[in-house]
């Protein structure tokens, strides 16, 4: 079960690195904050890997949920 777990945090954190690059390297506004946002879930997930659920919430729900929002309609609010 330990091994599991370890491959588990592994390819989180690997997931949330390639997250994290595609967040800065794409040209569109859009697809960035998507990227952005997978990659605040994907630290919600470590977090909560790493036995911190009201942590993991809070990233969630405020990273990942309340900052993807705020940045979509102030891109909206651009155009």
């Amino acid at each position: 079960m330990s091994s599991f777990v370890e491959i588990l945090h592994i390819s989180t954190l690997i997931m949330m690195i390639v997250a994290s690059f595609l967040a800065v390297f794409f040209r569109k506004l859009l697809p960035s904050v998507v990227a952005l946002a997978v990659a605040s879930l994907l630290l919600a997930l470590e977090f909560y890997i790493l036995h911190a659920p009201d942590v993991a919430i809070a990233e969630a729900s405020i990273g990942a949920g309340l900052t993807m929002a705020i940045f979509i309609f102030a891109i909206r609010g651009t155009r």
